[in-house]
């Protein structure tokens, strides 16, 4: 056994509630105090083509199409921002109703007429839609977030009208300001969010797997990362349900993808749905590992740190675990984790422990390794330090996490395996870890508005 420890690793705008957040990471100084405010819609409508002297504003539903063509407009009034504005998302949410269209979320565009009004708007009497072009959206599905950077656009207090076009035959239905909870809204960022570390600050490795879906999971938890700094690690799964590229746009995109710069993810059995996981690799492009293999390691501060694909040959002496043992040979750092997809040990009900795993844990049990983070199961799991066969170890052993609560829905637990430590099956959230020089924090942070909780510090080998 070797004796040197290896490393651990939009549519017109108008105010209709607005909500304030201000948010400085633990461990980080501020440049400047950064804020975020949510505006609701206080107009919005689509007009149509076949019924061109009919008003449509108080429907439930935005349609956008072009066969017969609709229109939609929205209208936000923005008013008491804090400051200047850094950044600003438009937010808009699918309709889930049976004939509600799934298709093309059309194309954003400003309208410099920003005085029409929800109840006198028709295809007759509709403003031009003749302004900053803001982008568009491309394949949408039901009952879901979907999400556009307007920050060219809005720049400050002040109305502000969006209009949304599209020529496909199979457009989208979009959820209107009579829906409450998922009205349009328009996200506003005032202040700077860039954070200079503390010269004291030790780095956050922060993530989970099992993401993004049709459904707005992977919205609350994009949320939480949008308050924690750090490098963003995915435990696969990253999309649903075939890895797709277009899924990657439509879903994964508006939420995690604007942590995309700082992630370095792992590539799940539903990202290889698509055959070699091309989607994944091609929307991760180098931050995915070289060559396409799906493995790499990489330093933060004290700690080394190993992305690892299960989807592929694990088995002793393949080349995925000779590369490895090498990697852990290499490595001059005191501490290690290292994470993927499968899990090793797991009491989830819905996927049976992935044995097949066993070569990557016992090179990293055999190099002293610390963590291991995996997904898979759609639930939170933490087991005490571990050998590979599962036995409690409190010496040598490796801790291990399953966190597949990122915004898939929810798997239960079925028989409870030994030396499980906590679990919850109920709540979406984030694993963060704090990597100290000699030790790490790991932190369960739940979604808005949920109390379950995790913590605890371990000392690396």
């Amino acid at each position: 056994m070797p004796g040197r420890r290896a490393p651990l690793a939009v549519v017109a705008v108008g105010i209709a509630t607005a909500a304030t957040l201000t948010a400085a990471a633990s461990g980080d100084a501020p440049a400047a105090a950064a804020a975020t405010t949510t505006f609701t819609a206080t107009a919005d409508a689509f007009v149509d083509s076949s019924a061109a002297a009919t008003n449509h504003g108080t429907s439930g539903q935005l349609g956008v199409d072009g066969s017969p063509v609709k229109r939609l407009f929205l209208k936000f009034t923005v008013s008491g921002l804090p400051g200047a504005v850094s950044g600003a998302k438009l937010r808009v949410h699918t309709d889930d109703v049976a004939d509600a269209h799934s298709g093309a979320g059309g194309t954003f565009r400003a309208t410099t007429d920003t005085t029409w009004s929800e109840t006198g708007v028709t295809w007759n009497d509709q403003p031009a839609i003749d302004g900053t072009a803001l982008g568009e959206l491309g394949a949408v599905s039901r009952n879901a977030w979907h999400e556009l950077d307007v920050t060219s656009y809005v720049t400050g207090n002040g109305t502000y009208s969006i209009g949304v076009t599209s020529t496909s035959t199979d457009g989208a239905d979009y959820d209107s300001r009579e829906t409450g909870a998922t009205a349009p809204q328009l996200v506003v960022t005032t202040g700077t969010t860039t954070t200079t570390p503390a010269p004291s600050a030790d780095p956050v490795l922060v993530g989970v797997g099992d993401i993004s879906d049709s459904g707005s999971g992977d919205s609350v938890t994009a949320d939480l990362l949008d308050d924690i700094p750090g490098t963003v690690f995915t435990l696969g799964d990253n999309v649903y349900d075939s890895g797709t590229r277009s899924e990657f746009s439509s879903y994964y995109e508006p939420t995690w993808g604007r942590h995309k710069a700082r992630t370095r993810p792992s590539p799940g059995n539903h990202d290889y749905n698509t055959s070699g996981a091309s989607g994944y690799y091609d929307y991760f492009g180098a931050q995915a590992g070289p060559s396409g293999r799906g493995y790499y390691s990489y330093d933060l501060g004290d700690w080394h740190v190993i992305s690892l694909n299960s989807n592929i040959s694990m088995s002793a002496g393949s080349p995925q675990e000779r590369w490895l043992r090498a990697d852990l040979a290499a490595s001059t750092k005191r501490c290690t984790v290292a994470y993927w997809h499968h899990p090793l040990f797991t009491s989830g009900a819905n996927h049976s422990p992935s044995t097949a795993t066993r070569p990557l844990f016992q090179a990293l049990y055999d190099y002293n390794a610390d963590v291991v983070l995996t997904g898979h199961n759609h639930q939170y799991e933490r087991f005490a330090p571990q050998n590979p066969n599962g036995g409690l170890d409190t010496a040598r052993g490796i801790r291990s996490f399953v966190a597949g609560m990122g915004g898939a829905g929810h798997y239960r637990f079925g028989t409870i395996k030994p030396n499980s430590e906590a679990r919850n099956s109920d709540t979406y959230g984030v694993l963060k870890l704090t990597l100290h020089s000699d030790s790490y924090d790991w932190q369960f942070v739940p979604e808005a508005g949920r109390s379950y909780s995790d913590s605890g510090t371990t000392a690396c080998h």
